[in-house]
């Protein structure tokens, strides 16, 4: 979900500008405050997973990423979109480290390559299948489904999940947070440099 979402609303951005009657600099911001908000947590929810237990995290950052799809799908301007593209991608940040946390805690050594080839794989097809998901989805659809995609995908996720994910033992780390600040403002002033230095 996580992997084809990024690569599904990039193909986007014309509806969007359409349907929004915007342009394309606040459509940009759907794709890129996603990214912020997926990439920078990513510092501590690891850490989280290790204090709280991987299963655990990964339950509410899926339950949260469900539910701000639906959000996005019924989203009545662009700015609440932005917004709500903010929440998923910290509901991503929540899941993406617990996967692996769960292969590498979960397989033993000798079957552990098998299960990261698997998921590199998924990866893989993922990103092939977004596009044409998502061209087929606005062109049958509408830009809305691009997101109401995700919302049975996440529940059948979340059910599978806590019948089948193990809880792993849990433990404390300390946390680096003004690292944490320091590069999440550094992260969205280059974003923000990017893509609004042509229009300064």
């Amino acid at each position: 979900m996580i992997l084809v979402d990024v690569s599904i609303v990039s193909i986007a951005t014309p509806a969007l500008m359409e349907g929004f009657h915007t342009g394309i600099e606040p459509v940009l911001w759907v794709t890129s405050a996603y990214l912020l908000a997926y990439a920078v947590p990513l510092l501590i929810t690891g850490r989280f997973g290790d204090r709280f237990g991987p299963k655990r995290l990964y339950l509410l950052g899926l339950a949260i990423f469900t539910a701000a799809s639906l959000a996005c799908g019924l989203a009545p301007s662009i700015g609440w979109l932005i917004g709500a593209r903010v929440v998923r991608g910290l509901g991503a940040s929540m899941m993406t480290p617990q996967t692996m946390a769960v292969i590498t805690r979960t397989f033993p050594p000798q079957r552990r390559g098998s299960a990261m080839a698997l998921w590199g794989a998924t990866a893989g097809v993922a990103f092939l299948v977004g596009p044409l998901l998502g061209g087929l989805l606005l062109d049958s659809l509408g830009w809305e489904w691009i997101f109401f995609i995700n919302v049975p995908v996440g529940i059948i996720g979340f059910i599978a999940a806590a019948r089948l994910v193990p809880s792993l033992k849990r433990h404390a780390h300390a946390m680096d947070w003004v690292g944490v600040v320091l590069s999440a403002v550094g992260l969205f002033l280059v974003i923000f440099g990017l893509q609004e230095g042509e229009g300064a």
